[in-house]
């Protein structure tokens, strides 16, 4: 795409990086519905003609210029000198990455208030997948690197890695945040970012097997209802989200979690492998009868009934 760029706007693009030395600042990232979809629907112009019928016209030269200015401009060109295999972060084993990281340095929770002030401030979907972006960036420098645990983490993303230009709309939710709880940032902005697709009726587990995608009947939806009506829905949707989202995603999935099993033991588990204090409420109250089939129409009834709390 850089070459492109050079070849129709006759510019000429000397900055230049091997491929053995490319890292995540040189690649051309971007999210489908974060960055491409507003920047179409703001040059589109819809009228309405003969008939009630609605017609579009894009205007598909600022389209490109502001593609071009946004994604590819400051890009440099890659050599093929040294082609490693590259993984996507969409690709990657966060599991693994994870422990990496623990072994390198310690990890800790953020504060229940903290957590409500990050998501307080990045209410917009574009928000949420920008700060998630810039975390996943951090998680993969955090696996290779020995960095001290106490560096607050917007010095940490704008000295080491020089992204304090490209992330100003993010820096400022991060300010209280430390390298220490990069982690828990991750499981934070991850299942914000999926509440904020269910805000705009759109699905965040498409890569989700249907296996795990079940209704609830009417009884376990009743029986689902009355717990959520008297436990701390934070703990739970994390939680679970994250099992959802590092667990059952890879296609083998079913042959280490069964779909029949029980959705309660099996996040309780899952928690206790991670030596996260389980909240009583889950132990003693969630039903039973609820299977991890059901666990992603359990995870969505959960995030409704907290967006329903906080509108009142």
């Amino acid at each position: 795409a850089v070459y492109m760029v050079e070849k129709f706007s006759k510019e000429n693009i000397s900055y230049s990086v091997d491929a053995s030395e490319i890292s995540d600042l040189h690649v051309i990232n971007y999210d489908v519905e974060r960055d491409l979809t507003p920047l179409i629907l703001s040059n589109c112009q819809y009228q309405v003609v003969q008939g009630g019928e609605t017609s579009q016209e894009f205007d598909l030269e600022k389209i490109q210029q502001q593609i071009r200015g946004r994604l590819l401009q400051g890009k440099p060109k890659l050599t093929v000198k040294g082609i490693p295999t590259l993984v996507h972060r969409h690709d990657r084993n966060y599991e693994r990455l994870f422990m990496d990281i623990k072994k390198k340095m310690a990890q800790v929770t953020l504060p229940r208030a903290a957590m409500g002030t990050i998501t307080g401030q990045l209410q917009s979907y574009s928000d949420a997948c920008e700060a998630l972006s810039v975390i996943e960036v951090v998680l993969g420098f955090l696996s290779t690197a020995h960095e001290k645990v106490e560096v607050p983490l917007n010095v940490y993303i704008q000295k080491v890695l020089q992204m304090g230009d490209q992330t100003a709309s993010v820096l400022k939710a991060l300010s209280s945040c430390k390298l220490k709880h990069t982690i828990s940032l991750w499981q934070l902005l991850s299942a914000h970012k999926s509440e904020q697709l269910l805000r705009l009726k759109k699905e965040p587990f498409r890569e989700i097997s249907p296996l795990y995608k079940e209704d609830l009947s009417p009884e376990h939806a009743k029986l689902l209802s009355t717990f959520l009506n008297h436990s701390s829905l934070d703990t739970f949707l994390l939680e679970l989200h994250e099992m959802i989202m590092l667990k059952l995603k890879s296609t083998w999935a079913e042959d280490s979690f069964k779909h029949y099993w029980s959705l309660r033991d099996t996040l309780v588990s899952y928690m206790e492998t991670k030596y996260t204090d389980v909240p009583v409420d889950l132990h003693s109250q969630f039903p039973e009868e609820i299977l991890l089939s059901s666990c992603v129409s359990v995870w969505k009834a959960a995030a409704a009934r907290k967006q329903d709390r906080q509108s009142k």
